[in-house]
């Protein structure tokens, strides 16, 4: 399976925003994917994405739900950028009244999809059936509850991903054997990346780099990511007042140049390519963000024996967390998501690196066996058939 099942194309009337929808699968009849706002978006980007949510939805061990992507290419800072997205979703709304689950990606604030969404009666996208599903109803009422508890001073939706990314690079460096204090550079500082620099502080690796969309800062000893993550900007970029004396500051494209042990990526598609792939000093890549290394860069990164461990084993917090509360598979309370989201992400890369070891291949092709969807059911409509007679 890799064509997209669905694939709808929206165009702003009052702006030169363009929008795609892109279902990857449904199982069950429902779907879930993020909505990701960027000038740089285009249709075939949203198509890889979508596919991208159907493998991670094999990886967080769902029956329930496929994979999907939503993708508008406008500037996520301009001063309509709701607007853009709530023309966008309205246009969308009978898809995701029946079960297409739209989240918040890069450029897009969860909080905002769901006022979107409550405007017209929706709290979380459901199929037919879930509606009147009284446990599935039970447990949307507690992930709501839980997206207003924080975990380590932060909100819990905004470190899931950056933690399960930080548990999965060092269940990856342990199995390497790697030496300890590992030097870390980290490209984007969202709240993947923040929190993810921060956890990896927790467990004794030096962050070494974070480049964000201004700039790069390097400091040999190890950056002091909490007071860094304390004063960056709602669109997740540093505050330079706050930099210490001896910290350097570069252009954000230099952040390849860095000498590191492991190099996550945590912000745009297809940032390692057959251009600079050949300059990654890492000997460890964590894919942070969805796709970032391109086709081209792909095939010289596994030519130079670089490890790897997938996006879609790596970032799978926040589509764990809303899994496991909202269908019942684990307590809902903070401490259980993020237990729950280490064993997974651990357990998934240990498995990885595993499998790779034993057949002697490189770790991506692996994972695409492992974690390949299988399933593509139809979109679930109240009446069988309401719509086709």
């Amino acid at each position: 399976m890799s064509k997209p099942h669905v694939v709808i194309e929206w165009n702003d009337t009052e702006t030169d925003a363009k929008g795609w929808l892109v279902v990857h699968n449904f199982v069950k009849g429902y779907t879930g994917g993020g909505t990701r706002m960027h000038p740089s978006v285009t249709k075939e980007e949203v198509i890889r994405l979508a596919e991208t949510m159907a493998y991670k939805y094999v990886a967080c061990e769902s029956d329930t739900t496929g994979g999907c992507k939503a993708g508008i290419a406008y500037d996520y800072k301009a001063p309509d950028a709701y607007d853009v997205l709530r023309r966008f979703l309205i246009a969308m709304m009978p898809y995701i009244d029946t079960g297409v689950s739209l989240g918040a990606d890069l450029g897009t604030n969860y909080e905002d999809i769901l006022n979107i969404f409550n405007e017209f009666g929706i709290d979380i996208p459901l199929t037919p059936s879930m509606k009147n599903d009284l446990s599935v109803l039970k447990g949307i009422k507690q992930f709501d509850d839980l997206l207003e508890t924080r975990v380590d001073g932060i909100p819990l939706n905004d470190v899931v991903t950056g933690y399960g990314v930080a548990f999965s690079a060092d269940e990856a460096w342990k199995f390497k054997n790697g030496k300890d204090e590992a030097k870390v550079v980290i490209q984007g500082f969202g709240s993947v990346g923040a929190s993810c620099a921060l956890k990896l502080y927790e467990l004794g690796y030096q962050v070494v780099g974070i480049s964000d969309a201004n700039l790069l800062v390097t400091c040999d000893e190890g950056l002091d990511v909490r007071k860094l993550f304390n004063h960056k900007n709602e669109h997740g970029e540093m505050n330079q007042h706050y930099f210490e004396p001896h910290y350097t500051v570069m252009s954000n494209t230099e952040w390849l140049d860095v000498d590191c042990d492991i190099l996550i990526p945590c912000a745009l598609e297809d940032v390692i390519n057959q251009s600079n792939a050949n300059i990654v000093k890492a000997s460890l890549i964590v894919e942070a963000a969805n796709i970032p290394i391109s086709t081209e860069g792909d095939e010289i990164i596994q030519k130079r024996g670089i490890d790897v461990v997938n996006d879609y084993i790596v970032n799978i917090g926040a589509t764990r967390f809303s899994e496991a509360v909202i269908f019942g598979l684990i307590d809902s309370n903070p401490k259980a998501v993020v237990d729950d989201i280490e064993k997974l992400c651990r357990k998934n890369t240990h498995h990885l690196f595993t499998e790779a070891k034993r057949q002697n291949r490189y770790q991506k092709d692996v994972a695409h066996e492992i974690f390949k969807p299988e399933i593509s059911d139809l979109l679930e409509f109240s009446k069988p058939y309401e719509y086709l007679t």
